[in-house]
């Protein structure tokens, strides 16, 4: 079995921790909470959660599916460069982030889930996983002649693969009515009587 990439799972705890804050953060503030500025701190932080966790990065093996309109937000990601491609700094940032919001009972889901993503995050920097973004890959042109195939030569339905083997000249022979080893005499005499 292959090694499982942690960074996956931190990406999409991390992404899920955002929402739930701007979630928590709405309830807090539109609520009028005694502590609404926590509200308030948990919609900006969320939104830089969300923000920050929404490209995927590039799986070591195997394919990744992109999300939907990740390439705007990746060139973007990229441009912080080791600040969001080291792991061990997205740990300690989502960490810190979510310390203020754990003073609100309204925002006590994101904090716990951010830093639950915190520690993953931190998992995968520790067995060595960096973000790495997902390029497209550049399309090859199809040459034209080298797709163009024959037509088939023998009308459907067509015999398996191994009957369409040619016959060898022992295979030739046998069908023609010798023996391998040559012409075979009949041993019962055959006469041709029209009644």
């Amino acid at each position: 079995m292959g090694q499982i990439e942690w960074a996956m799972w931190a990406n999409e705890q991390a992404l899920a921790s955002g929402l739930i804050l701007i979630t928590g953060g709405i309830v807090a503030t539109a609520g009028r909470f005694t502590q609404w500025y926590f509200g308030a701190y948990s919609i900006v932080a969320g939104v830089f959660v969300c923000l920050l966790e929404y490209p995927r990065g590039k799986r070591k093996k195997g394919s990744t599916m992109e999300r939907w309109g990740q390439k705007y937000m990746t060139s973007v990601v990229k441009l912080f460069g080791p600040l969001t491609r080291n792991y061990y700094v997205r740990a300690v940032l989502h960490l810190l982030l979510s310390v203020p919001a754990g003073f609100l009972l309204a925002t006590i889901l994101g904090t716990a889930c951010l830093a639950i993503a915190s520690g993953i995050y931190l998992l995968a920097a520790v067995r060595g996983e960096q973000w790495t973004p997902i390029e497209p890959k550049p399309r090859e042109r199809p040459q034209i002649g080298g797709t163009i195939k024959q037509p088939p030569s023998n009308p459907p339905p067509r015999p398996p693969a191994e009957a369409r083997k040619k016959p060898s000249e022992e295979e030739e022979a046998t069908a023609a009515g010798g023996s391998p080893g040559g012409p075979q005499a009949n041993p019962i005499p055959v006469t041709d009587e029209v009644v």
